[in-house]
């Protein structure tokens, strides 16, 4: 949507480090979710920076995949400008050249990588390299967690099997270089393999992928199952505290991470039992998308052992948030997901002395007519600001 007065609105809601021109989002054609394979996986490029103008459509890119679950990428832009993003039900990978943003382009495309399939997560290295969890190995084995080059090539592999936890699936990836670890949730996701619950969170050395520990989460009274499905770890602004949510909205903090023998302790309760989603953290809060509470809820970390509520932005009763990705150097983030919002994506902002959330006046959206003939519904899901 355009205003005439969206410049003072962006100006107003956002500090005065520049603003990203661009905004780059991978997305499926579908009239249906899961997708029904009727068009074609795509990243799209918006153009953001002109206020005249916001949301303009300035590249579209189809690939050949046809549309199952277009699914993660990196969660901001690699500073290589290489996108990694996946349809992860069609088990199928690209890496998006975006160093000319309006030409975007394909460099390499990847399936299975040394004997693991259905990668989900990707975190760029400072090496040029990127870290993938990939779920399964075989036929319905836990996965492991993979180095690629900038072309999708396997550089190394270490594997998640663990007999503390027999349902580890990896899930997301968080690399800490300072503390020489990384930190994997698991949360088994394709049909292909077993879906109980995982209750773990697994602990590596990144300078040689060697997995360290299976941490298993206690149980939280009254509700067990609150520790079900660890789905995100997120590194707090004083770069040694991870938080641990899952998608059963309880959230836990992980101890002796750099030690001899991490662990992790039960810290706060959503309520609901639905909040898969991509959370971030800025300054003194941890802000998370709840999708049973149709909100976004803000916390106050300062003392990460006691949050406490801050803020909350509620998206309406048909809302399911999922994915939310900061914009680097402003309070500003972007929101996709399912629900009445699975066809667009929504810009919110927080005060960072309060914690208070804010939705903005304007939006894409992802209902249109496309470039490349696609006439209808388009599903977002990975987005960052270039």
């Amino acid at each position: 949507m355009r205003y005439l007065a969206l410049a003072a609105v962006l100006l107003a809601a956002a500090p005065a480090a520049p603003q990203s021109r661009y905004l780059v989002s991978w997305a499926m054609e579908s009239k249906v979710f899961p997708g029904d394979g009727a068009g074609h996986d795509f990243i799209a490029v918006f153009d953001i920076g002109d206020p005249a103008d916001f949301g303009h459509l300035v590249a579209m890119l189809p690939v050949e995949t046809r549309s199952q679950m277009a699914h993660h990428t990196n969660s901001t832009m690699p500073s290589n400008h290489l996108l990694f993003a996946n349809d992860f039900m069609a088990d199928r990978s690209y890496v998006f050249d975006l160093n000319d943003p309006i030409k975007p382009r394909v460099s390499a495309s990847f399936t299975d990588a040394g004997g693991y399939s259905h990668p989900h997560s990707f975190e760029y290295l400072p090496n040029g390299h990127v870290l993938a969890t990939f779920q399964i190995k075989g036929a319905d084995a836990s996965g492991g967690l993979v180095e690629l080059d900038s072309k999708g090539n396997v550089i190394r592999t270490s594997d998640a099997t663990n007999v503390a936890d027999p349902y580890v699936r990896p899930y997301s990836v968080l690399a800490i270089e300072a503390l020489d670890r990384v930190v994997t949730t698991t949360s088994p996701m394709t049909p292909l393999t077993t879906r109980e619950p995982s209750h773990s969170v697994q602990v590596w050395r990144l300078s040689d992928l060697k997995l360290l520990k299976t941490v298993m989460l206690p149980e939280p009274k009254p509700y067990e199952v609150a520790r079900d499905y660890t789905d995100d770890a997120t590194l707090l602004s004083d770069g040694k505290t991870v938080l641990v949510k899952t998608s059963r909205c309880g959230l836990f903090a992980l101890s002796d991470l750099a030690g001899p023998n991490p662990n992790a302790q039960f810290i706060y309760d959503y309520g609901g039992r639905g909040c898969d989603g991509v959370p971030f953290a800025i300054g003194n809060y941890y802000v998370q998308p709840t999708k049973t509470e149709h909100s976004i809820v803000a916390l106050d970390v300062r003392d990460p052992l006691h949050p406490i509520e801050a803020g909350r932005l509620y998206l309406g009763p048909a809302a399911l948030p999922h994915w939310l990705s900061r914009e680097p150097g402003t309070n500003r983030f972007v929101i996709t997901g399912y629900g009445s919002i699975r066809t667009s994506i929504h810009f919110a902002t927080i005060d960072v002395e309060t914690g208070a959330l804010t939705l903005a006046p304007y939006s894409i959206d992802f209902n249109r007519k496309w470039p490349d003939g696609w006439d209808g519904a388009a599903i977002p899901h990975g987005t960052v600001f270039y």
